[in-house]
């Protein structure tokens, strides 16, 4: 395994390491000499790419307006942070404070310019960044998690060491991904808050979301009285599985006897929800599976 692969992972301290600069190197950096890294210097603002790897895809024009009047009257405080590119930089974090530097009509800004080895150290870089220091949406932190797991190969626990949160924490984001997609963008645009789209996910069909959704935009339902509906319905939908497991047991028991028989060996067939169930073959040994196996192929072969 490559020392670049092992830097991956280790959080953003490990990633980026912490200048030291004083207050008047902040307020006023030296112009970028086009060759050194590890440093905080002014860099033109039309040299600056875009971050391909940026997570967040929605930006409060309100917050930006206050974020470009703050620029005019104090100037960026906070360096963003960038890499060097053919031709210019690359930006790694900052990316609202790029566009309000333009909407204030500045040409240069502070950047602490810093090395970065390959595209997936890059990624690694601009998730956890904006995962640590961004206000995301729900459904962005969901993204960057998943995005983590499959394209920096991390696995969920080490997400969850990553970013300091439970486990736990992590795969309840990751589960807002199942939902349909015209509540995630509501998510998004901050139309439903992030607890009301996991009281959701109580409905395990589609359709029910989408139904409750709708009921929670045109009543304004609250996070609780969206978690008692989902509970109620739940509670209704397991009294009725409850009443038909009940008079189809018999039913049940008969069916495990005739496949005991045809296959001379244990059965167990069990109704789960929506009038689906499972039927469980057991063996005891390769032999045994094998046995099994030849009935089969026989009761295809007599099917044809």
């Amino acid at each position: 395994m490559s020392k670049n692969k092992l830097a991956l992972g280790r959080g953003l301290a490990s990633l980026i390491p912490q200048p030291g600069p004083s207050a008047a190197q902040l307020i006023s950096p030296p112009p970028d000499d086009g060759t050194s890294n590890e440093i905080i210097v002014r860099v033109p603002l039309d040299k600056i790419g875009r971050n391909p790897y940026q997570p967040r895809a929605e930006f409060d024009p309100v917050a930006l307006d206050e974020l470009k009047r703050s620029i005019k009257e104090k100037g960026i405080i906070q360096p963003i942070t960038v890499r060097r590119i053919a031709g210019g930089y690359q930006l790694i974090s900052g990316e609202r404070r790029v566009r309000a530097a333009r909407a204030a009509g500045l040409t240069e800004v502070p950047a602490y310019v810093i090395t970065v080895r390959s595209d997936e150290e890059m990624l690694e870089l601009a998730l956890i960044e904006n995962l640590q220091r961004s206000q995301l949406n729900p459904i962005e932190i969901a993204i960057s998690y998943k995005r983590l797991i499959e394209e920096c190969n991390l696995t969920q626990d080490e997400v969850s060491q990553r970013m300091s949160k439970d486990r736990s924490t992590v795969t309840n984001f990751l589960r807002l991904l199942k939902l349909p997609e015209v509540i995630q963008v509501a998510v998004r645009r901050g139309e439903l808050s992030g607890g009301h789209a996991r009281a959701l996910l109580g409905f395990e069909s589609e359709e029910r979301q989408l139904a409750l959704f709708h009921k929670v935009l045109k009543r304004g339902l609250s996070v609780r009285e969206v978690e008692r509906l989902v509970q109620a319905q739940a509670a209704k939908r397991d009294a009725k599985g409850r009443r038909a497991a009940g008079t189809s047991s018999a039913t049940y028991a008969s069916i495990e006897e005739q496949i005991r028989r045809l296959l001379g060996t244990r059965i167990h067939v069990r109704r789960l929800q929506g009038g689906k169930g499972e039927i469980i073959i057991e063996f005891y040994s390769a032999d045994d599976l094998e046995r099994l196996l030849e009935i089969f192929d026989t009761m295809q072969g007599n099917t044809r």
